[in-house]
């Protein structure tokens, strides 16, 4: 097997998003045979290297798994959490695969995420030349006009850069009505600061779709990909279908 670049190692093995696992080398806690890497260039050979994070000896998976859960509110989209928190991995008792949540549903918000240890999978759905659209319910604490609704379609400045073109329509008007919101991007806390820029906060958020994926269960709860869910995603994110080999247990 040819040498590859040791986030992208990490990734493919589950121990991380390729970001975070980045994080891990830049942070010097990962080792290939004995030595400390730090550089994110470097490479290794996972079949003939002893690649270790946090002293534990790296293998490939056996198998790849795919699972969408339900995050309710006041749950942390990571794998661990300093402050104590309650995080995604609690909520996913009786899978024996390390799997790891891909992108982001923050804090406060609730609804579909998916969670694998496939690499090449996670980097896909989350990278932004993918245009995998995220689909959304959202409660504002006000009405947009329609000129701040089509300034919302075409991109609002976050953080001095403008957000990539959005949908949105709303689907129960009030005084505190709730938006359908389409958007391709990630960024972080983006559609509650894409609110914001207009004076409305969001009250709740929930992810509801995935690409074609609906969200299907209850909150807390998680159940594995179908076979043809993983083949229509690989297919989606033009990865090698063949190579898909879904978990059958759920809960």
């Amino acid at each position: 097997m040819p040498e590859e670049r040791l986030q992208k190692i990490l990734s493919q093995a589950g121990v991380a998003s390729r970001r975070k696992a980045e994080e891990l080398i830049v942070e010097g806690r990962v080792t290939v045979n004995g030595k400390t890497i730090v550089e994110l260039g470097s490479k290794a050979d996972l079949e003939r290297d002893h690649i270790k994070v946090d002293g534990k000896l790296l293998r490939a998976p056996k198998r790849h798994v795919y699972f969408a859960l339900n995050k309710p509110k006041g749950v942390v989209t990571t794998a661990a959490d300093p402050e104590g928190r309650q995080t995604v991995m609690h909520l996913m008792r009786g899978v024996r695969e390390r799997v790891y949540p891909v992108g982001r549903l923050d804090y406060q918000s609730e609804g579909l995420i998916l969670l694998t240890n496939d690499g090449d999978f996670a980097h896909r759905i989350t990278a932004p030349a993918s245009h995998v659209i995220k689909t959304y319910v959202v409660k504002a604490n006000g009405p947009l006009t329609e000129a701040q609704e089509k300034t919302f379609r075409s991109g609002v400045p976050i953080e001095g850069r403008k957000t990539a073109p959005a949908e949105i329509k709303l689907i129960k008007p009030g005084t505190n009505p709730w938006y359908e919101v389409k958007i391709a991007e990630g960024r972080q806390n983006q559609i509650r600061m894409m609110f914001r820029n207009f004076g409305r906060l969001v009250e709740k958020l929930r992810r509801v779709k995935i690409g074609f994926l609906e969200l299907d269960v209850a909150p807390g709860r998680y159940r594995a990909l179908t076979p043809k869910e993983v083949e229509r995603f690989r297919k989606l994110l033009k990865l090698d279908v063949d190579a898909a080999k879904p978990a059958e247990n759920g809960t």
